[in-house]
């Protein structure tokens, strides 16, 4: 005679674990995203920031020996290690008068945006040694010079000394600009070297800041 076995009490998810369940999962994802939302904000406040000690560094300079880093006509007789050039003390961090396109990858004296690196830090009032460009968040390199910005997105050029920031992603580049700045990437004291940042969907671009 054949025996049937008796199944246990068996049952699936009811609707209300099957939404606690996604409950869960819905807070554990909005945990997520808000701390890659928190990362990245922290990580454009520390570019910002970057640029701001940057332009405090060269005031602090202007201050104390009377010309921008980089223009000081003295400068070889205050700093030998490594040794620097003159600049032309024109009130213009640039080769002569002419708008200078910055340089972001200074390695030794000769031109006063590399030589104003080594000053500022044989000046005690950034860190490091050498002519070597500081870096910020992005991976990307700061430059200072004296630089006609180009005409973008219905701006005007504008000459002017610039602290020039490289390989900024392009929602970043759109972020600072609305926060800091009037939200076009071609007016006001935040602006594009090349394209519109605040149209742009992909890529990355150089931002600069008026000094």
């Amino acid at each position: 005679m054949r025996k049937f076995l008796k199944k246990g009490n068996q049952r699936g998810f009811t609707l209300v674990e099957l939404a606690i369940v996604l409950v869960i999962i819905g807070i554990i994802l909005a945990g997520i995203i808000k701390g890659q939302e928190l990362i990245t904000n922290a990580k454009i406040k520390r570019l910002y920031n970057a640029q701001k000690e940057i332009a405090a560094a060269v005031y602090t300079y202007y201050d104390r020996y009377g010309f921008y880093p980089g223009d000081d006509p003295q400068a070889a007789a205050k700093f030998t290690n490594p040794a620097v050039t003159n600049g032309n003390a024109n009130a213009l961090i640039a080769v002569g008068a002419a708008s200078t396109a910055p340089n972001f990858a200074c390695t030794a004296t000769g031109t006063e945006q590399c030589d104003l690196w080594s000053e500022l830090k044989q000046a005690g009032i950034i860190s490091g040694s050498g002519f070597t460009n500081p870096t910020h968040p992005y991976g990307g390199a700061i430059a200072v010079s004296y630089y006609n910005m180009p005409a973008v997105a219905g701006g005007t050029a504008l000459l002017q000394h610039w602290i020039h920031i490289q390989n900024i992603p392009y929602d970043v580049a759109q972020i600072l600009d609305r926060q800091y700045d009037d939200g076009n990437a071609g007016t006001g004291t935040v602006r594009s070297n090349a394209g519109d940042y605040m149209t742009a969907t992909t890529g990355v671009f150089q931002v600069g800041f008026k000094l």
